[in-house]
């Protein structure tokens, strides 16, 4: 409403004047009541927003993304349905020498119950002929991780060779437990232009595909997914707790340390062994570089990595130095 000041008989008199024209008052905003959602239902509608709006608004028409037969992908494929339909989502499954015929069969049903396409490329041929490749290089030397990540990044690159053919968004399916001690390899399992679950810890994942198959006639995601011990499938009987304290142990030491800044005698004062949250705090320190070349994804936690938590990748404090009385501290070793 304009306003016009003038001198009468020599003082000020605001004068007010009416707007021009008749206008209508504005419509009251409807009262709409929205029932709050469960904690599981609301991460999970919450990684469904954050990939549908991720893919739509840059442009893409499809995603693809390996399918292992893990529990992982398996999540990550169903989000992927739930917010972008079926004929949007393309699997892969990649079997190797190491991978149990189970893990077909379990990504297989996974696909048909979420009616996708899936396309099976066994890798066997191709990490035999990297390993021909470098015989000489690595002549006199005993096989070490340096096979299993050379078996872990083939089936990044034919999941970009899809994506640079066909223009498919590759989604990336390791979780924040994994990608927090560096339990990843880059330019392998880490490759992706997005990550839909990189701020799910691995006890919450279940959680999210137990909730998930609760919500129809039938389950989604196949119930030996569900039950069997996660493993990489890098090399014989391999599992994830060869290399990791149980995830039920892990998550809770990642979360006091991550999202609560506690430090070694905080955490080791909720029970769990020195020498355990030691390793794990060591872990996710020397790891900050890998977490740098993570692909973005939905931030569903208090502190997700990224630009909640960035600390320098190089320093030279000592580890024991580090872990006594800092907050937050750091160790900076060679790389695990």
């Amino acid at each position: 409403m304009k306003r016009k000041l003038r001198l009468a008989e020599g003082k000020l008199q605001r004068l007010i004047l009416p707007p021009p024209g008749k206008k209508r008052p504005p419509k009251p905003f409807p009262v709409r009541i929205q029932e709050a959602l469960r904690p599981l239902e609301e991460i999970y509608q919450a990684l469904i927003l954050g990939t549908g709006d991720y893919v739509r608004k840059n442009g893409f028409q499809k995603v693809i993304l390996g399918l292992s037969g893990g529990i992982d992908s398996a999540l990550t494929a169903t989000i992927a349905v739930d917010a972008l339909g079926k004929e949007s989502v393309v699997g892969v499954a990649m079997p190797s020498v190491y991978s149990s015929p189970e893990s077909l069969e379990d990504a297989r049903a996974l696909a048909e119950n979420l009616g996708i396409a899936l396309r099976v490329i066994p890798i066997d041929d191709v990490f035999k002929s990297y390993l021909q490749t470098l015989r000489n290089s690595l002549a006199g030397k005993k096989p070490d991780v340096t096979e299993e990540n050379l078996q872990a990044r083939i089936p990044g690159n034919l999941l970009m060779a899809l994506s640079n053919k066909f223009g498919w968004l590759v989604l990336n399916t390791g979780n924040k437990s994994e990608m927090g001690v560096g339990y990843c390899t880059l330019y392998g399992d880490m490759a992706g232009g997005f990550a839909v679950i990189k701020d799910v810890p691995k006890t919450l994942v279940y959680q999210l595909a137990s909730f998930r198959n609760s919500l129809g006639a039938t389950r989604i995601i196949p119930e030996r997914v569900m039950i069997k011990p996660p493993s990489a499938e890098l090399r014989p009987n391999q599992k994830d707790t060869d290399s990791l304290p149980p995830y039920d142990v892990l998550d809770p030491i990642l979360r006091a340390y991550v999202e609560e800044d506690q430090n070694l005698e905080m955490i080791q004062a909720r029970g769990f062994k020195q020498q355990m949250v030691e390793e794990v705090i060591r872990r996710v320190d020397l790891n900050e570089y890998k977490r740098r070349q993570f692909p973005p994804g939905v931030k569903i936690t208090p502190r997700a990595f990224g630009k909640d938590r960035r600390l320098p990748i190089t320093n030279r404090y000592r580890m024991k130095k580090a872990l006594k009385g800092f907050k937050g501290s750091r160790i900076p070793e060679s790389n695990p």
